[in-house]
């Protein structure tokens, strides 16, 4: 890795993290182009690069963040509960999915699909939209998280198709899922920076450089894409994120095959 591919790599990162495209699986497919991904130091910088994006969410808010009423953290642990324990169980095999831009592709192309057939039927059960997230439908949408442990299938995106299936409200699903990124992901950096403490010749300080710059890179575009995000909302589906993971799967997967 260099700097000026940390640099891309940390815009990528802050673009896609919180829109239902997965971040991860973007990185992992430019890292690809760039011949840069089976790499310890890509593999480590993949996973801690989203630490500056989950500052950009603690910013942003700040407020609504630290003045909730009990229930709220509570609906939060429920919700990460499921994704904690089956990524504890499946590390290992987690991190093996991080060298397989095949999978990506594939797991862009039906989250695609996914995403059309949910919006769809959100649509027909539009008069039965719910404004509130019990601790019922917050653990359904932490079971549906945990296919986000396959790159490419998009942390937030299962949040937000769980939220549609269950006739939440946009905004409502949106938001909850940026607050329940903050616990999964912070846990995923610090475990993933412990694993690699002992490795004196991965964390050295070039390498770490290289991390600092991708977390600013990720934190600047991360506030611009969140509030271009929301504002799109107010008047749009998520329909296009649909097409487009539907258009990137395919093209990547046609270009290795031939």
């Amino acid at each position: 890795m260099n700097y000026v591919q940390s640099i891309i790599l940390g815009v990528i990162e802050g673009i896609t993290e919180f829109f239902p495209i997965s971040s991860t699986g973007h990185m992992i497919l430019i890292a690809s182009m760039m011949k840069i991904l089976n790499n310890k130091i890509t593999n480590l910088y993949i996973v801690s690069v989203q630490f500056g994006s989950i500052l950009s969410i603690i910013f942003l808010y700040r407020k609504k963040l630290f003045f909730q009423k009990k229930s709220f953290y509570a609906k939060i642990l429920i919700a990460n509960f499921p994704v904690g324990i089956v990524g504890f169980i499946l590390y290992n095999k987690i991190n093996s999915f991080l060298k397989n831009p095949i999978l990506v592709s594939l797991s862009l192309f039906l989250g695609g699909l996914i995403i059309l057939k949910s919006e769809d039927f959100y649509k027909k059960n539009i008069l039965k939209k719910r404004n509130d997230i019990t601790y019922y439908r917050a653990f359904i949408i932490g079971l549906f998280q945990c296919i986000s442990l396959i790159p490419g299938v998009s942390r937030s995106g299962t949040t937000i198709v769980s939220g549609l299936l269950q006739n939440i409200d946009r905004k409502k699903s949106i938001e909850f899922s940026f607050f329940l990124s903050i616990p999964i992901i912070m846990i995923a950096f610090l475990k993933k920076m412990f694993d690699f403490c002992i490795e004196s010749d991965i964390l050295c300080n070039e390498n770490i450089i290289y991390i600092l710059i991708g977390n600013i890179f990720s934190f600047i575009t991360s506030m611009i894409s969140i509030k271009y995000f929301i504002k799109y909302l107010k008047n749009n589906d998520f329909k296009l994120f649909g097409y487009y993971r539907i258009i990137i799967g395919f093209l990547f997967i046609f270009f290795k095959l031939i």
